[in-house]
């Protein structure tokens, strides 16, 4: 992606996520991911859609405007929808969360009970990226998990599928 169109893109997103009201610190985390995510397409893929990665990442915690809960990337796909964006960010911004989401799950916190596990590549990367950024700075998968065992206790599934996108993101692909 050349460095003009990177320029656009983030002002277009920056301006989005001001516009509903996101704070300044939930701004500098998504440019974090974003260098993050675009950094693992580059490295790691051939074949992914740089542009859709970038814009994705930069926009994912949209929903932070609204809540700062587990259903924050609901929220921002909802958002997102509002604001007339391609079907295929919302579902980076609502599938982002963790490893994803599954209906079984969602439900029983409360959100629609639709699975929310990123599917693409490009999804997948975008959420790998948002759990190796802790605030705006990059961590280990290994300190994630400790954070993860620490939040949700040492058996959840979530921590396994960490585990499991970590190893399917960051492998080389030819």
């Amino acid at each position: 992606m050349e460095e003009e169109t990177k320029e656009k893109i983030s002002r277009e997103c920056i301006g989005l996520l001001r516009a509903v009201g996101c704070d300044e610190g939930v701004i500098k985390h998504c440019i974090v991911v974003a260098g993050l995510a675009l950094e693992i397409a580059r490295h790691h893929h051939g074949t992914v859609d740089e542009e859709l990665i970038f814009r994705g990442a930069l926009l994912h915690d949209i929903g932070r405007a609204r809540s700062h809960g587990i259903d924050h990337g609901f929220v921002g796909g909802e958002i997102a929808r509002e604001l007339g964006l391609e079907e295929h960010l919302v579902r980076i911004i609502q599938r982002h969360v963790g490893a994803g989401i599954t209906a079984e799950e969602a439900k029983k916190v409360g959100l629609p009970p639709v699975d929310f596990m990123p599917e693409t590549m490009e999804e997948k990367i975008v959420a790998h990226a948002d759990n190796l950024i802790d605030g705006w700075r990059r961590t280990s998968i290994e300190d994630a998990i400790v954070d993860l065992k620490a939040k949700l206790g040492g058996s959840h599934p979530s921590i396994k599928r960490t585990m499991a996108l970590h190893k399917e993101v960051m492998e080389r692909s030819g």
